[in-house]
């Protein structure tokens, strides 16, 4: 792409300032194309938040708002490239020079570039398809400022999936939003449709892996699709940002769970289910709650599980790998007569537990005039139950709404640990 400097210069002199403000001060030369500045001065500052390897080059060329909004994140495209590494059997360590002595990748969407970027690197053959002929142009600018040797296809996924040559790994991430820009989360509703193309993926792919909407049921997507080795639910700061899933050829063993956020990850298989089932019945440990619960009765620590430990919906084997109770089936919360600091999620002291009667409520929240609420499987919402209680938000007080298995509604009032 052909920039003139006085451009360029201007994006450098003005990338710490707000957008809006120079979109109305308009610009000082006459060489200065603003439209291109603006949304270079948008995107870097996007860019420091979301791809901070990306903004230190300097160079890089962004796209539309947009485009920006709906590329991954840096952390969540490394993510995928140790994905990568470990279905190739590679070291998976991000200081780890990996050997660039695999076949093909191909990545079918390849929108900004950010994904393809970090899976591409250990192939020998890096395909990059885009309908979009300016992603297209941006992208081929933007490989050679990363040292990224690619080839670049514009067109649409399903032509170039024709006449495809073979590969080891193809990746898409379909656009989940319709013709109307409004979104859309069934996988038979993204573009491009995977579940049409399914056949001809899984005859010109070893691998296929898929990035989908974090609001699908795994489940269901799992059966949808058949073929499925891995699942894994990536957050990022506690915020599920997607679905991964891998699809291969050759199946073996359990299909693995893998349950992420930021550097932590709770890895499984789930109980009798195999690599590949389709329509199979995921069943899980069974869940043995208290049957009551008298004042902490020993049980001192509460522990909430993180946003991808809810998603999976992995209850059951959070409790028996970790040691720890839950309250009830439905609660979503677990407790222990000790810490366990190794817990997928948030961990909490009990300072006390309660129950709705307004003595008890009374001597239980004496001193305290804010706190942190939440509610699971609880006959209120939290803004009833803190207008109920008359406490402020905020603080360091957590106060957990529940309903124990007996019936009986509690609030564990707690401080958070780390």
């Amino acid at each position: 792409m052909k920039v003139n400097e006085a451009t360029w210069q201007y994006v450098q002199e003005h990338r710490m300032d707000d957008v809006r403000r120079l979109a109305l001060s308009g610009g000082k030369s006459a060489e200065v194309d603003m439209s291109f500045a603006l949304q270079q001065i948008a995107g870097w500052q996007t860019a420091r938040r979301k791809l901070p390897s990306w903004a230190a080059i300097d160079g890089i060329i962004y796209p539309p708002h947009l485009n920006m909004e709906q590329c991954s994140s840096e952390q969540t495209a490394r993510y995928k490239g140790e994905v990568i590494a470990r279905n190739l059997e590679m070291p998976e360590s991000r200081n780890v020079e990996i050997p660039k002595n695999q076949g093909a990748f191909v990545d079918l969407t390849g929108g900004f570039g950010i994904d393809f970027s970090f899976m591409s690197r250990p192939f020998m053959r890096r395909i990059y398809v885009e309908r979009n002929p300016d992603l297209c142009e941006i992208a081929r600018h933007n490989f050679q400022l990363l040292g990224l040797d690619a080839e670049i296809v514009c067109g649409d996924a399903e032509d170039y999936l024709a006449q495809m040559p073979h590969a080891n790994v193809v990746f898409l991430d379909p656009a989940r939003r319709d013709q109307h820009g409004s979104r859309t989360y069934g996988i038979e509703d993204c573009t491009p449709n995977v579940l049409e193309l399914l056949p001809l993926l899984k005859e010109k792919a070893d691998r296929i892996i898929l990035k989908l909407s974090p609001m699908l049921d795994w489940r269901k997507a799992v059966c949808d699709l058949g073929g499925v080795s891995e699942v894994h639910i990536v957050s990022v700061d506690n915020e599920c940002k997607e679905l991964l899933l891998v699809i291969s050829s050759k199946l073996s063993g359990g299909l693995r769970l893998a349950c992420v956020n930021n550097d932590t990850s709770f890895e499984f298989v789930p109980i009798g289910e195999t690599a590949g089932s389709n329509g199979g019945n995921h069943r899980f440990p069974s869940l043995e709650p208290m049957v009551s619960f008298v004042g902490t009765n020993g049980f001192l620590y509460l522990f909430e599980p993180n946003t991808s430990i809810m998603k999976a919906g992995c209850f059951g084997e959070v409790a028996e790998t970790f040691g720890v109770n839950p309250l009830s089936a439905n609660s979503h919360l677990f407790i222990a007569d000790h810490d366990v600091e190794d817990f997928p999620g948030r961990r909490f002291h009990i300072e006390a537990v309660t129950s709705m009667n307004k003595q008890e409520l009374k001597h239980a929240l004496a001193g305290i005039d804010k706190a942190n609420i939440a509610v699971r499987n609880f006959p209120m919402t939290v803004e009833q139950l803190r207008k109920k209680l008359k406490l402020k938000d905020g603080g360091d007080v957590f106060i957990f709404g529940t309903t124990l298995s007996d019936g009986s509604h509690q609030l564990f009032i707690c401080r958070k640990i780390g």
